[in-house]
C-alpha cells in the first residue's frame, strides 16, 4: 500500500485531510456511527449548536483523514498527538479515534487503507506507538493492535465505605475543573505512573466532553497543603459515581476516602473505575463488593525500530541480545527480525543474531513490551514462540508494570 492524499481508493472514491470547513459532514458521520441522539447531547447538558462547536478543536489539533465519495464524507479516522508515559519515559504516541464508516460503504477495504495511511503518517511524525478504545476487538487485533489495559468497575454499599480508624491531618478541597492544583496534579502523577497519558488540551476536551455539570473535582491536600490526590465524581438518585481518582500515597488515597464517607446520609451506594488493574476489595473491611474488569485500552507498536529506543528495560540487566522475528501483516516496516541490545536501562537495535531468539506478531510484542502480559504467559498461551531460556532471559529483562490508562479519547 502507498501514501494516501488526494488519491482514489477505488473509482469514484478519494482521501484527503479534513478541516473545520468539513466540520459539519465530519459530525453528521460521527453521530451517526457512534449514534448520538439529540436526547444523549441533553441529557450531558449539551445543545446541539455547542456540541457542534466542540468539533472545531478536533479538526484543528488533530490528523483527520477522510474519504469521500464524490462530494460525499463516507468514511473518517482521526489522531491525536499526544504524550504517554512507558516506564518513566516520555513517548510521543497517536490516540486512534472518531473510526467511522457509513454502514453502505463498509466492506470495501475503505477503512483499512484509512488505518494504514494513519499509522503511516504516526511513523512520519515519531508518533511509534497507537493506541483506541476499541468497539470491535477482533477486527482491531486484524490491523496489529492488542489489549494493553484493563478498566476495573465496582459497586460498593454505603455500609461497606471504609471508617479509618486514624484519620488523616490533610482536608479535601472541591475546585473547578479548570483548577491549577487538580491539573498539575495529574501531570505529576502522569509522569511518574506507566502507561498513563499526558494531557494535552484535545485530550482535557475530550475527558469533560460528555460529563454534566453536576460533576464535581475534590482534591486532597497535605498538612503543608501540598495537593496529593483527587477524584473526579457526581453523586445523582442517592449514587455516588467516581469517574477517577488518583492518589500520590496512601495519605491521599485514604483522605479520598474519609470524603467519600462523609457523603455517607447522601447516598446508598459508591460505583466508580480504577485503572490500576488491581481489584479494591482486599483493601475492604468488608470485600464482599461487586467487581467486573473488562478490556479497556488496545495498542500497537507504529514503528519497531524507533520504538526500541524510546523503551526502558530493567536498569540492572546488561549486554542481553535479543532476536524479535515479528510479524506485522499490516505495516510492512515492521515485518522481519530486530535484534535489540538491553543494557542498564537502555534499548537499541543493532545489526548481527542475537544470544537469544523468539518468534511473535506485532500486537502480541506491543502487549508484552508494554506489561499486559509475561512473555511466559504469552508463551503459554502459544502466542510467542522461543525456547524457554529465551522466554527466562525476556521477563528477566523486561520491567513489569500495568498501563494505567483512564482516556477515553
Amino acid at each position: 500500500m502507498g501514501r494516501i492524499d488526494d488519491t482514489d481508493i477505488r473509482e469514484g472514491f478519494r482521501t484527503r485531510r479534513l478541516t473545520t470547513e468539513d466540520l459539519d459532514q465530519y459530525n453528521a458521520l460521527l453521530r451517526y456511527a457512534f449514534q448520538v441522539t439529540e436526547m444523549d447531547l441533553k441529557k450531558a447538558g449539551w445543545k446541539d449548536d455547542e456540541f457542534i462547536q466542540s468539533k472545531f478543536p478536533i479538526l484543528e489539533r488533530a490528523d483527520v483523514l477522510g474519504c469521500y465519495d464524490d462530494e460525499q464524507l463516507v468514511s473518517q479516522v482521526a489522531v491525536y498527538p499526544i504524550e504517554m508515559d512507558i516506564y518513566r519515559r516520555i513517548v510521543p504516541i497517536g490516540c486512534v479515534t472518531s473510526v467511522s464508516t457509513y454502514p453502505e460503504y463498509s466492506g470495501r477495504g475503505i477503512m483499512s487503507r484509512l488505518l494504514y495511511q494513519s499509522l503511516h503518517d504516526m511513523r512520519e511524525r515519531g508518533q511509534v506507538m497507537a493506541i483506541l478504545f476499541p468497539f470491535s476487538i477482533p477486527l482491531y487485533r486484524k490491523f496489529g493492535w492488542e489489549i494493553i489495559s484493563n478498566k476495573i468497575s465496582y459497586i460498593i454499599k454505603d455500609n461497606q465505605i471504609p471508617n479509618r480508624k486514624r484519620k488523616e491531618k490533610g482536608y479535601v478541597r472541591r475546585v473547578d475543573w479548570d483548577d491549577v492544583d487538580f491539573m498539575g496534579l495529574h501531570m505529576e502523577f502522569a509522569g511518574q505512573t506507566h502507561g498513563c497519558l499526558l494531557r494535552n488540551a484535545a485530550a482535557w476536551d475530550e475527558y469533560w466532553r460528555w460529563e454534566s455539570e453536576d460533576t464535581m473535582v475534590a482534591v486532597y491536600y497535605n498538612e503543608a497543603d501540598k495537593p496529593l490526590g483527587y477524584m473526579v465524581y457526581m453523586i445523582s438518585e442517592d449514587v455516588m459515581h467516581i469517574k477517577e481518582m488518583i492518589y500520590l500515597s496512601r495519605e491521599a488515597y485514604n483522605g479520598l476516602w474519609e470524603y467519600i464517607r462523609a457523603h455517607y446520609s447522601m447516598i446508598d451506594e459508591v460505583r466508580g473505575n480504577t485503572y490500576y488493574n488491581e481489584p479494591i476489595a482486599f483493601d475492604l473491611e468488608d470485600g464482599d463488593i461487586k467487581e467486573s474488569i473488562r478490556p479497556y485500552i488496545m495498542g500497537r507498536i507504529v514503528d519497531v525500530r524507533e520504538f526500541f529506543p524510546h523503551y526502558h528495560c530493567d536498569p540492572t540487566e546488561e549486554d542481553s541480545l535479543i532476536t524479535f522475528e515479528v510479524e506485522d501483516d499490516f505495516l510492512e516496516w515492521n515485518n522481519g527480525e530486530f535484534t535489540v541490545s538491553f543494557s542498564k536501562g537502555n534499548c537499541t537495535v543493532v545489526d548481527g543474531p542475537g544470544d537469544f531468539r523468539v518468534r511473535l506478531s506485532i500486537g502480541t510484542l506491543t502487549t508484552l513490551l508494554m506489561g499486559y502480559k509475561t512473555a511466559a504467559q504469552l508463551h503459554r498461551m502459544e502466542r510467542i514462540s522461543g525456547d524457554i531460556l529465551s522466554i527466562q532471559a525476556i521477563d528477566e529483562i523486561l520491567l513489569h508494570e500495568t498501563p494505567y490508562i483512564s482516556d477515553y479519547i
